[in-house]
Parts: C-alpha cells; sequence; structure tokens
C-alpha cells in the first residue's frame, strides 16, 4: 500500500514537472506507402522524438503524424531532437513525393502542407514558437522552399486561415470538389518568411506554426449537395456567426457522404460534442442525415499518457 502511494505520487510530480514539445506534420500523400514508409524511417532516426500517432485518409490523399519530445530547462531550438526529426520527415517527403501528382479532397498547399507545434505539460508556448522558427529557416535556407510562419512563430501572431486564404487554399481547382497538382502559379501573393519568394510546383510550400493546443474533430454528413453542407460549415464556424474559435470547410469524403471538417482552436471551451450537436441541428433544416463525428488524432492527454509510457519502456 506504503509502495503504491509513493509511485503514484512520484508520477504526480513527474506529470508536474514535465516539459514537452509535440508537433503534427500533415503531409500531402496516404496512398504511396513507399513514400510514407520511406517519411516515417526518416523520423526513426531520432529516437528521442517519438512518433506517437499517425492518421491517414485516402480519400483526401493526406497523413497527420503526432511527434513529441523532451524539452530542457535550458533548450536549444537547434539541437532539439523534435527539430531534427521533423527536418528529416519533410527532406524524405520532397524526395519521395511530386505534388504535381498529386489528387485528393483536402486543400493543400504543399508536399508537406502542414506543420504545427504545441507546448505540453509546463512547456511554453515561446519555447516551442522558437523550434518553428529555427525549423522555418533551415528549411526555407537548405532546401529553398517558401515558408510561411503563423501563431506565436510570426513577429504579429498572423493566423494558419489567413494564410491559407490569401494563397487560394479553399478553392478547388479540379472537377468537382477536388484539388490536383501544386499551386496554379510559381509567383506568390504573399511574401514567405523564409525561402524564395517563387515555389516550385513539385514542391509547393510549406506553412510552419506554434499554438495552443487544437483538436481537429470531423462530422459526415449523408448528402452530395457540397453547397448545402458549405452553408452548414458557414453557420458552424465563428467566422459565419457559429460557434466562437471554431473553424469549419465542407470537403466530400466519398460518393455520398459531405464532411464539415473542425479546427476547435479552443477545444476546454468548444469541443466535438458542441459541434456535432450544431451539424445535427442545422442538417435537419436541409432533411441531412448526420452520422457521429470523429477527431483525427489523440487528445493532448492521451499523447501525454502514450509517450510517458513509450519513455519508460525505453528506461
Amino acid at each position: 500500500m506504503f509502495r503504491s502511494f509513493c509511485e503514484g505520487c512520484w508520477e504526480e510530480q513527474k506529470m508536474l514537472k514535465l516539459m514537452l514539445a509535440c508537433c503534427k506534420v500533415y503531409i500531402s500523400e496516404s496512398r504511396n506507402k513507399v513514400a510514407l514508409e520511406s517519411i516515417e524511417r526518416a523520423a526513426k532516426l531520432f529516437p528521442e522524438a517519438a512518433l506517437i500517432n499517425k492518421f491517414e485518409d485516402e480519400t483526401y490523399n493526406r497523413v497527420g503524424y503526432t511527434l513529441v519530445s523532451k524539452l530542457s530547462s535550458k533548450p536549444s531550438s537547434h539541437s532539439c531532437p523534435l527539430r531534427s526529426a521533423v527536418l528529416a520527415m519533410v527532406k524524405a517527403a520532397f524526395e519521395a513525393i511530386d505534388l504535381e501528382l498529386h489528387c485528393g479532397s483536402h486543400p493543400r498547399l504543399g508536399v508537406v502542407d502542414h506543420i504545427c507545434f504545441h507546448p505540453l505539460g509546463h512547456a511554453s508556448l515561446e519555447q516551442t514558437a522558437g523550434i518553428a522558427k529555427s525549423l522555418a529557416a533551415d528549411i526555407g535556407s537548405s532546401l529553398q522552399v517558401p515558408t510561411f510562419l503563423y501563431g506565436a512563430a510570426h513577429a504579429e501572431g498572423r493566423t494558419l486561415d489567413s494564410i491559407r486564404r490569401e494563397l487560394g487554399y479553399f478553392k478547388p481547382n479540379f472537377s468537382g470538389s477536388q484539388w490536383a497538382g501544386g499551386l496554379q502559379s510559381e509567383s506568390l501573393p504573399l511574401n514567405p518568411e523564409e525561402g524564395p519568394s517563387q515555389s516550385a510546383q513539385a514542391q509547393g510550400v510549406i506553412v510552419i506554426g506554434a499554438t495552443r493546443w487544437v483538436d481537429n474533430y470531423n462530422v459526415p454528413v449523408f448528402s452530395t449537395d457540397i453547397a448545402a453542407v458549405r452553408r452548414i460549415a458557414k453557420r458552424v464556424s465563428g467566422r459565419g456567426g457559429g460557434l466562437p474559435s471554431v473553424q469549419a470547410m465542407a470537403l466530400a469524403h466519398g460518393e455520398d457522404v459531405i464532411e464539415v471538417a473542425c479546427n476547435l482552436l479552443e477545444p476546454t471551451r468548444v469541443g466535438g460534442n458542441q459541434v456535432q450537436h450544431k451539424v445535427e441541428q442545422l442538417a435537419v433544416e436541409d432533411s441531412m442525415a448526420v452520422g457521429k463525428g470523429y477527431f483525427t488524432d489523440l487528445s493532448q492527454e492521451k499523447i501525454i499518457e502514450s509517450y510517458l509510457k513509450l519513455d519508460q519502456d525505453a528506461e
């Protein structure tokens, strides 16, 4: 009994002192298994940065990786294992994937479409922003890829959606609701923080940021009427007068399913249950059926728990 109590106290103290950085890497590919294997091998060269989760969506032709590593009390963004692992993944992705051959129902700006860093435990947003800026500088200079910063990594706190809007992220460029190939022009309407001002068609651009925790929650609507589901997505989003701190868009997900894909910017304030209820409420107006939504990643609590288990097993 005494030992069990002490072990519990030790675990609690460990959690209180924990400083972790989490990185989510979104790559515009899920069908080319050889390419994904090479990206994952690159990440595993840095075992101190644990690959906690992988979420693949073949219809979207997109994969999301979640990595975590410890931060020291006096961290150096240049020597951070998480930064090294992500940079290796980016290099592997560019070697294995040609964006001009890409097609899927999820928008994208580049081979490596989006990288976001989040502090976990007692890590600070400033620490993760430092890693993001260091990584962006390296990608821009060594790989010569236009790299945009947002959130705490940007001097003025520019938002992810504002960058995407200016670069045409939300406008399908192929038949129906599909996105195909790279950006429509090598010239960019927005100047990147790092790298050249023009993008290569085979690579596109990268957006890198640092923010507090964000959840992604998708709700399937059984319909082929993309315009109607877009109206629902607009009314769900804070921008459209719906749920505060929620961003939403409608994405085709098969022949008879359209998803309301949401970013929950403050998930402790507005969570998946509230989004689910709102979509169901709005869909009734157009006599559309709604399926049970899902998160595209683990919760931050589950991510920490998974990392600690891996870390303990490695000791």
